[in-house]
């Protein structure tokens, strides 16, 4: 399984991504320049933290025009597996790959801590190896974390399980404690914590590991399958 791990001018969090994937968890990963028109030779694309084009406007919405996500969306057309980790997350709500959007903290303030989460969904390709309503701590850093959404996108979100992960302390004021939403086909997540910086105990963590190993996992059954 091969990853894509697409770099805008304004990334920050994109070694950390690749790190994660290749020496924590052995697998392949390149980093993309933001020009990349074609990701046809990867199996996942992740897109990273950071502050994509200065986050001017607002959180990835430069972005968004970025060549490589007319291919990130034509990746996930074809039902592929497709991550935005923070500002990925922005970019993904702006590009109408995720529903609702994000806005500023509540506080007005960047928050950067471990925030508690609880696992809602566990029957995602992106959380089996967790259990239901598993507590799991990962690392936020961010001032635009705030997901918003109307309510009837919130029913749909609830209907259709797209909520994998809620905040137990709610530290930005997002929506029914959201943290972490996948759209409705399954195949691409959008989430504000950083599962990346929680892989090794020395971080302080590894309760990120799932998310990857969740997704690892299902994309080799499905392989063996074929």
């Amino acid at each position: 399984m091969k990853f894509a791990v697409p770099v805008f001018p304004g990334s920050n969090c994109d070694h950390d991504m690749v790190n994660a994937l290749r020496d924590i968890l052995n697998m392949p990963a390149d980093l993309v320049p933001a020009t990349t028109t074609n990701l046809d030779q990867y199996d996942a694309v992740i897109l990273p933290g950071g502050f994509s084009y200065g986050d001017y406007l607002r959180s990835g919405a430069i972005a968004r025009f970025a060549p490589v996500m007319t291919a990130v969306k034509a990746f996930a057309a074809a039902g592929k597996p497709v991550m935005g980790i923070c500002n990925g997350f922005q970019i993904l709500t702006e590009a109408g790959l995720l529903p609702g959007a994000l806005q500023a903290n509540r506080s007005s303030k960047f928050i950067c801590q471990t925030s508690p989460l609880v696992v809602k969904n566990t029957t995602s390709q992106f959380t089996t190896a967790y259990e239901p309503n598993q507590q799991i701590q990962l690392p936020i850093a961010h001032g635009e974390g705030n997901y918003y959404c109307d309510e009837a996108t919130l029913a749909e979100l609830r209907a259709h399980q797209q909520i994998l992960f809620e905040y137990v302390d709610n530290p930005n004021g997002s929506v029914a404690n959201i943290a972490g939403i996948m759209n409705r086909q399954g195949n691409v997540l959008g989430m504000m914590p950083h599962p990346e910086r929680a892989v090794e105990t020395i971080l302080g963590s590894t309760d990120g590991l799932g998310i990857f190993q969740s997704l690892i996992a299902n994309q080799q059954q499905e392989v063996s399958h074929a």
